[in-house]
């Protein structure tokens, strides 16, 4: 049997439907209570899900964006929890100043070190990261365990990050540890409650390999 359709694709500039979408989203914040420099990361995480509850809820250390810029005008490594944040990462932009995107937690010393301690990847990937790319802008949207870790490290002197990006989704651990995150005195961008992951700490990171591009 033939199917017949009048449907026609329609085809739009992609930095049209950009700029649309963004002028949605500003419409629908509305009033806000974020900095010039963190509404950008904010509107690229809503961007990137559409959930406008999870944008409003995101928190930021007040040198967090700052620092993330000269983290990567001054080739720090980021250091991301899973390959779905490092793939999704503007891998361009951050060598463009000399910098890398890593993840450790398939790496074989990792996983036998895991499996020698019976714990997981995240928090072994972790401890390895603090090692390699100590300074770096960590990526995590994804295990809250590696969040967790690096919380610990960080508090016990061990580790010192140039920027946090804290966003794990989840039930277990999740909101817990973003709590824990903001209560440190360092720069770091998280939110508040279950939602988060891959997607949305990938959106928060480019946001600022953008501005730290156009600075």
């Amino acid at each position: 049997m033939d199917f017949k359709t009048e449907f026609k694709p329609v085809t739009v500039h992609p930095e049209m439907i950009e700029t649309k979408s963004f002028e949605m989203i500003d419409e629908e914040v509305g009033e806000h209570g974020f900095t010039e420099e963190q509404y950008p990361v904010v509107r690229r995480v809503i961007h990137a899900s559409a959930d406008f509850e999870l944008g409003k809820s995101m928190i930021f250390h007040p040198d967090a964006v700052s620092a993330g810029i000269r983290a990567i005008q001054s080739g720090k490594p980021v250091i991301a929890d899973v390959q779905m944040v490092q793939v999704g990462i503007s891998k361009q932009r951050i060598e463009k100043y000399g910098g890398d995107i890593r993840v450790y937690i398939s790496d074989s010393d990792v996983v036998q070190e895991a499996k020698r301690l019976e714990t997981t990847r995240a928090i072994i990937s972790m401890r390895k990261a603090i090692r390699e790319a100590n300074g770096g802008i960590f990526a995590i949207g994804n295990a809250p365990t590696a969040l967790l870790e690096l919380i610990r490290l960080i508090k016990e002197g061990e580790a010192n990050p140039a920027l946090v990006i804290g966003l794990p989704v989840g039930f277990v651990s999740a909101p817990e540890s973003k709590e824990e995150l903001a209560k440190l005195d360092i720069p770091f961008i998280t939110n508040v409650g279950r939602k988060g992951g891959s997607t949305v700490t990938v959106a928060a990171l480019n946001a600022i390999s953008l501005l730290a591009d156009r600075k």
